[in-house]
């Protein structure tokens, strides 16, 4: 009796952990939090914290959707790559038809939450995130590097969702964000596309913007994104949405980043690149926090 239990339990605990993985979890929460701060940004003092619910779950459940989709497409090149071969659709622990049922009512009750209980362009926001992710940028990478062009539109969303959720439009102060977070994903992605190079060759996704995948000509386009990124992090200061407290922070978060970069640049080397990649994941949230901030 107890091995039977234990054996369901085990199996329960296996179940979890594949839809785990299949939304990708941990991924799918921070780009929520970009989300609830364009959110806070927008709405300043005056939180709708059922609003604010409404927002991460919908946005949780159309982001997960999205993950998933995303490894039922690329399930037989996951098998190659050594970073995605225990996928559970690549590895057959779930089937196609199990994780595609979870994909489409999950990201049609996320599509749902957005637009019924915050407001019709959220959750068409929403829906275009959804299907341009999965559908445009998913089989483009294996097409042409242009295909992190394409994906960076979807990954750029999030802020402005959260715009349009607290204010009901899409306003000047929603498309800085979007700005802000489009320019970001290229030295962000590009970091991650430089360190795991020969991982995506094996399953022939083509992502570094040069032709030559790993040179001098990838890294300098990555550093005129970061030099880039500095002048538009100033566009809420400038715009009056926030004051100059966040305008000093984001200079300083941009001219580390930028620093990040040319060392980078120098040595064209896979341990720079790691630490481009990690100073990218501490840079959006942080100067996101810092218009946060300096609104409220």
């Amino acid at each position: 009796m107890h091995k039977t239990v234990a054996i369901s339990q085990n199996r329960v605990r296996a179940k979890v952990q594949d839809y785990h993985q299949l939304m990708k979890t941990r991924l799918t929460f921070t780009v929520v939090l970009s989300a609830v701060f364009g959110f806070l940004i927008a709405a300043g003092p005056e939180t709708n914290m059922s609003a604010i619910w409404a927002l991460s779950l919908g946005g949780f459940l159309v982001v997960a959707s999205s993950n998933g989709l995303n490894q039922i497409i690329e399930r037989n090149f996951d098998k190659l790559m050594i970073r995605t071969n225990n996928r559970p659709v690549a590895t057959q622990r779930m089937s196609v038809q199990e994780a595609a049922i979870f994909c489409v009512i999950s990201g049609f009750i996320g599509v749902y939450i957005l637009g019924s209980f915050l407001n019709p362009i959220s959750g068409w926001l929403g829906f275009f995130a959804l299907m341009s992710y999965a559908f445009l940028y998913t089989p483009l990478k294996r097409i042409s590097p242009i295909a992190v062009f394409v994906g960076a539109f979807p990954g750029a969303i999030p802020p402005l969702l959260g715009w349009a959720a607290a204010t009901g439009s899409i306003t000047i102060g929603g498309w800085v964000l979007f700005a802000i977070q489009f320019i970001w994903q290229f030295p962000h992605f590009w970091s991650i596309a430089w360190i795991l190079d020969e991982d995506y060759k094996r399953a022939g996704y083509r992502l570094l913007p040069s032709k030559s995948g790993k040179d001098r000509k990838s890294a300098v386009i990555t550093i005129w994104y970061i030099f880039l990124l500095i002048p538009v992090s100033l566009l809420p200061w400038y715009l009056g949405y926030t004051g100059w407290i966040s305008a000093i922070i984001a200079v300083l978060a941009g001219g580390l980043f930028l620093f990040q970069g040319l060392r980078f640049y120098r040595s064209c080397s896979t341990e720079d690149a790691k630490k481009l990649m990690f100073y990218s994941i501490v840079y959006n949230p942080l100067v996101l926090l810092a218009y946060l901030i300096d609104k409220i």
